[in-house]
């Protein structure tokens, strides 16, 4: 079943680059599938990846998800089946973490609701949803004491809080140690495979995208030039686009 279908899509041009960043991007994504983005910088990836929540603007193209095209009057009803992690997380440091994720409720609530707090049914929710990522212990810790594998797990229970059919990730190992990375990654893959959560994510590392994901899109200069399976992803960049290279001094 087709979850997200995209149409020619195309950024608006970038003098600096010489070129649109998304430029005639075509491609469909199934329920369930654990998807990575790969790319050089300035390829396109976290351009692409906000697209899907109609962060980013588009001069042409069209955006699909459930079969409901994205534009400004469908974007909040879009928006309610996708859950984001924004690159670094974008936790408020100094709130503890069962706050930090009751606030990914609030786009379900009016203001006048917010004033009066969350309900009993949320709380428990956000209790549950720490627990299950392992941080029964920090639940009510700031977040600025966390590690970094600790608040991106926080981040990943606020945006799980609002039950997505979709959780697109940028960049979610960014700034972590190799333990927290598997962490964080070992998560993301639980969800997928235990929930049937479909999972976007853009990474910099084609190790951990060989382990952990099912399908791999690469982007060069706004465009797919590759999309399939993980196997051999290394081999992919070095016969099919030779960039192997450059990736590495890219990730060094």
């Amino acid at each position: 079943m087709k979850l997200i279908e995209c149409y020619n899509l195309e950024t608006a041009y970038i003098a600096s680059l010489n070129r649109p960043i998304l430029n005639g991007i075509n491609f469909h994504i199934n329920q369930g599938e654990f998807v990575v983005l790969l790319g050089l910088n300035g390829a396109g990836k976290s351009t692409l990846l906000r697209s899907l929540l109609g962060l980013v603007p588009l001069v042409s193209g069209e955006i699909y998800v459930h079969g409901v095209q994205i534009t400004p009057q469908t974007l909040r009803k879009v928006r309610r089946d996708i859950g984001m992690l924004f690159q670094g997380g974008g936790l408020i440091q100094q709130l503890s973490a069962i706050e930090n994720v009751l606030c990914g409720r609030l786009g379900v609530r009016t203001t006048g609701q917010t004033l009066f707090g969350f309900p009993e049914r949320d709380r428990i929710l956000a209790l549950e949803l720490l627990e299950q990522l392992g941080l029964k212990e920090q639940i009510y810790q700031k977040t600025s004491r966390l590690s970094g594998g600790q608040q991106q797990r926080v981040a990943i229970a606020r945006a799980l809080i609002q039950s997505p059919q979709i959780l697109l990730a940028d960049e979610p190992t960014t700034g972590l140690d190799v333990v927290a990375s598997q962490q964080v990654m070992q998560t993301l893959a639980q969800l997928n495979s235990e929930q049937g959560l479909t999972i976007i994510t853009v990474l910099h590392d084609l190790g951990i995208a060989a382990e952990y994901a099912q399908r791999a899109i690469v982007l060069d200069a706004g465009r797919i030039v590759y999309d399939g399976k993980c196997n051999n992803l290394q081999a992919q960049f070095a016969q099919g686009f030779k960039l192997v290279e450059t990736y590495k001094e890219y990730e060094e």
